[in-house]
């Protein structure tokens, strides 16, 4: 689909550029996977973890602006840096209005971020380290598994089998002494299908929930809020 003028290759935790750097080459992802994060005071925020078949740095090659989040490999990593000249022909073919359109939704974009990745804006609740069991339904069946980090917006879950991003799933977990199993209608954020630190990045997937009922979401504020206390000193 593009034509790739050269390829890179990064080792796992590599930097392939900075938050604020200056340069517009548009990259694409042949093998492994590519963090994209913001470092916001002392505190790294992820703003998406892309997959090969992705393309990363094209909001300062439309824009004309400074890297607006840094992009790190995740495990071996391989990319390929679409030809300038021919993306240049492709772009020049557009009317200077359109080119103005795609350039106003770049920084719009670009503001989003901003106030996405904002640590008084971004999270209203806060993800409590807690391991409930729960299980989820695949292609290959209903898998079971344990989560990590979670809140009452969402999780994650370790397991060596994670969905694709975006795929909808029905999540069921099970809360202490609580009998009911909470059926919570999910979806996939991103996922980490390779590792070379399983400790401290182990596979698994982000899980976002879409619909659970408000007695439900009462069940698990209330087993969080035990959780946060016992947890303080």
């Amino acid at each position: 689909m593009f034509h790739i003028a050269s390829e890179e290759t990064y080792q796992d935790g590599q930097i392939i550029f900075e938050q604020g750097s200056s340069g517009d080459w548009i990259y694409t992802i042949e093998g492994g996977a590519v963090e994209l994060y913001k470092q916001v005071g002392a505190e790294k925020i992820v703003v998406d973890v892309l997959q090969p078949g992705d393309l990363f740095g094209e909001l300062s090659y439309l824009a004309g602006i400074r890297r607006t989040v840094s992009a790190r490999a995740v495990g071996a990593t391989k990319v390929g840096i679409i030809d300038r000249n021919v993306l240049d022909n492709e772009y020049n073919k557009l009317s200077s209005g359109f080119r103005m359109i795609l350039k106003n939704l770049v920084l719009r974009f670009e503001k989003t971020i901003e106030s996405t990745t904002d640590p008084r804006l971004r999270r209203k609740s806060t993800r409590t380290p807690k391991a409930l069991a729960l299980s989820f339904k695949s292609k290959a069946g209903f898998i079971k598994a344990f989560s990590e980090n979670i809140s009452t917006g969402g999780m994650f879950i370790k397991t060596t089998k994670p969905l694709a991003k975006g795929e909808a799933l029905l999540l069921k977990l099970k809360l202490p002494d609580v009998s009911e199993t909470l059926k919570i209608d999910s979806e996939v954020s991103w996922n980490r299908t390779k590792t070379s630190d399983p400790v401290k990045q182990p596979l698994g997937m982000g899980i976002k929930f879409i619909k659970i009922s408000p007695e439900d979401q009462h069940r698990l504020k209330k087993e969080l809020l035990k959780v946060k206390q016992k947890l303080k000193p």
